[in-house]
């Protein structure tokens, strides 16, 4: 008697429900398929058999997961720092730009040697300086 119970019991988890909308529009339900050539969508279906190797393959999920998750937090701070060296160095041109127009202009510039000693600039010396950060000027910064 108990096992009948049991197998009884079982049955209805395994069924499979049908759905599908009859000639009239009205959605019908059942555990036969529709008669005749009508569309029918299963609602739920018998479950699935166990999985020996369910554990397994989750666990090689999760591994990929965390795999992607390392790489994706690598390539963030890749991508940050290659921003953070950018931005230093637009600001290293507009700043060598600012020095070209300095010595571009009629100002007396001057600067201190190894000595301490304040020491001014002729037009020579501006001319080289000013060439020297227009080379360098060429060499790393865009446009």
């Amino acid at each position: 008697m108990l096992a009948l119970g049991v197998a009884l019991s079982a049955s209805p988890a395994s069924a499979v429900l049908y759905k599908w909308t009859d000639a009239n529009g009205r959605v019908s339900y059942s555990d036969q398929p529709p008669p005749g050539n009508v569309k029918a969508e299963i609602v739920n279906g018998a479950p699935a058999a166990s999985n020996p190797e369910a554990v397994r393959e989750l666990a090689a999920q999760d591994q990929d997961l965390k795999k992607l998750q390392v790489q994706r937090a690598d390539a963030q701070k890749k991508a940050d720092r290659t921003r953070a060296e950018t931005a230093l160095q637009e600001q290293a041109c507009v700043e060598a730009r600012g020095r070209v127009r300095l010595y571009e202009s009629d100002q007396v510039i001057s600067r201190i040697n190894e000595k301490g000693e304040q020491v001014f600039l002729d037009d020579t010396m501006k001319n080289r300086e000013k060439e020297k950060l227009e080379a360098q000027i060429r060499e790393r910064c865009p446009g």
